[in-house]
């Protein structure tokens, strides 16, 4: 009975995932603009590719959401779930923590704008607390950490209510049992609360690893204008280095060199995908 329930998800998951994907690497192969006729180039595409600057940048910007906004986002998300675990009206700060992930990323994109302008409510804020020379929020230099930050800050509740429901599930009396044992709090969640969710903090990574690949709007809307100019190149990760290759505003579309980016993209987040798989693959624990 196997092929007759998987058959239909796998001709699904073959026509819309990987034939495209055969297509774009075949197609990465190419120069061709999307309407002419495609001129062989081989593995050049990819050659030209990690020689331009700007694709370099892009790819350390998304390896630098991975990693600092990754670190940033469990380190914040293990601290709320050491508080919420005993905190009165848990499910209440949880739903709060959880808002942001409901909202599109677009929205907080232009709430930026308006928030960290330079005559926005947070500078006049700081003008009334004495602060004259506020930072340049919007700046080229501090326009990604910004982002980085927003990034954090939406997606903190959304894994620590995951990791909180697995927490859940964790029978009271070996919390009670380490707290007579003398054990503090912080105890208690590395001997009990880590062991006993790891499983879930482990799939919690791997979604933030591939969804760290994939951050888009938020970045177009955050670094552009309303005349729709591209964001600074400075804050490019390798999403909108495809976008701008293939739909560029002022130039040939190079829809060879854009596929080959983004196939780039595909191996780096599969090769940590499995690495980090690898790495946090323990015993399960039995309670």
């Amino acid at each position: 009975m196997f092929w007759p329930f998987a058959a239909p998800a796998l001709v699904v998951y073959a026509v819309l995932f990987l034939a495209p994907i055969a297509y774009s690497a075949w197609t990465s192969l190419y120069r061709w603009d999307g309407m002419g006729p495609k001129q062989w180039r081989g593995l050049k595409n990819y050659q030209i590719l990690f020689e331009d600057p700007f694709f370099r940048s892009s790819l350390a910007n998304t390896l630098k959401i991975l990693f600092i906004g990754g670190t940033c986002t469990f380190a914040i998300s293990f601290a709320l779930t050491l508080a919420l675990r005993e905190m009165q009206g848990r499910l209440f700060a949880r739903s709060v923590l959880f808002f942001p992930c409901l909202v599109n990323a677009m929205v907080f994109g232009i709430l930026a704008g308006f928030l960290f302008s330079p005559d926005g409510p947070i500078n006049q804020i700081l003008h009334l607390v004495g602060i004259t020379m506020p930072p340049k929020w919007l700046s080229t230099d501090n326009l990604f950490p910004m982002i980085v930050g927003t990034l954090v800050w939406t997606a903190t509740g959304y894994y620590t209510a995951i990791i909180m429901a697995a927490v859940d599930q964790i029978p009271t009396y070996l919390y009670e049992a380490a707290e007579l044992d003398g054990a503090n709090a912080f105890q208690r969640f590395r001997h009990i609360t880590l062991p006993m969710a790891w499983d879930v903090i482990s799939v919690c990574a791997v979604l933030w690893t591939v969804s760290s690949v994939k951050i888009f709007e938020l970045i177009l809307v955050y670094g552009g204008s309303s005349t729709g100019q591209a964001p600074p190149v400075q804050t490019w990760n390798t999403a909108l280095y495809v976008y701008e290759e293939a739909f560029p505003a002022q130039s040939t579309p190079a829809l060879g060199m854009a596929t080959a980016a983004a196939l780039v993209s595909l191996v780096m987040v599969g090769l940590f995908t499995l690495i980090l798989r690898r790495i946090m693959r323990r015993t399960a624990v039995e309670y």
